[in-house]
């Protein structure tokens, strides 16, 4: 995507730490991020806790960091905006 990176991510909420573990594969073969943070899964914090790690992950503002679906599910949609071009070497640097 020239506009940015849309990533998959399964967030642990509740967790001791906040820190993106990795990739991980669903069992339809789909590769996801998994991340845990600290925060609890009430009111938005856990979403919040989870746009921050990205944005600072990635070297970005929070701003740039968009939930597109996934809001109370396990398994969230982002969207991380920047050249993608640039945001996909960047991932693939730190995730593999």
């Amino acid at each position: 995507m020239p506009d940015g990176l849309v990533i998959a991510v399964r967030l642990t909420p509740r967790s001791s730490k906040d820190a993106v573990e990795g990739v991980e594969h669903l069992s339809d073969g789909k590769a996801i991020l998994k991340v845990r943070v600290r925060a609890v899964p009430e009111d938005g914090k856990a979403n919040t806790a989870l746009i921050k790690l990205l944005a600072k992950t990635f070297a970005t503002s929070a701003s740039k960091v968009h939930l597109q679906s996934g809001a109370t599910a396990r398994i969230k949609i982002l969207k991380i905006e920047g050249v993608g071009a640039e945001l996909a070497k960047q991932c693939d640097a730190l995730f593999g």
